[in-house]
């Protein structure tokens, strides 16, 4: 089952987070690649139209995860695998610190 977020920076949609069988694919959204005052999300992954793909979770998506005591809570709160890192990601990075944001759309996949 494929699981989908849309990526927020600055309060705007960057692109979409997917997880599917395959591994992790990154894709700026279109309206953000047009926008003059498009950032990328991370120097990893640059502007461009062709999605990134890596068989485990970017970097800069991995490193918005919680770490120490507070994992533990989200862990425990919400009874998540720690190896399910995009489980964590959508369960706890909603409204993070900084410019980036995670909102989890699997459920309007589906639909």
């Amino acid at each position: 089952m494929a699981r989908k977020a849309e990526v927020l920076l600055f309060g705007k949609v960057a692109g979409f987070l997917t997880e599917d069988e395959d591994g992790y694919t990154f894709q700026y959204s279109a309206e953000y690649l047009k926008a003059s005052d498009a950032v990328p999300v991370s120097r990893l992954l640059p502007l461009r139209d062709e999605p990134f793909t890596d068989r485990g979770l970017f970097p800069f998506f991995d490193g918005l995860i919680p770490e120490g005591w507070l994992l533990d809570i989200a862990q425990k709160t919400w009874k998540l695998d720690p190896r399910d890192r995009m489980g964590l990601l959508l369960a706890c990075c909603k409204d993070c610190i900084g410019a980036a944001g995670i909102h989890d759309i699997s459920d309007e996949v589906k639909s």
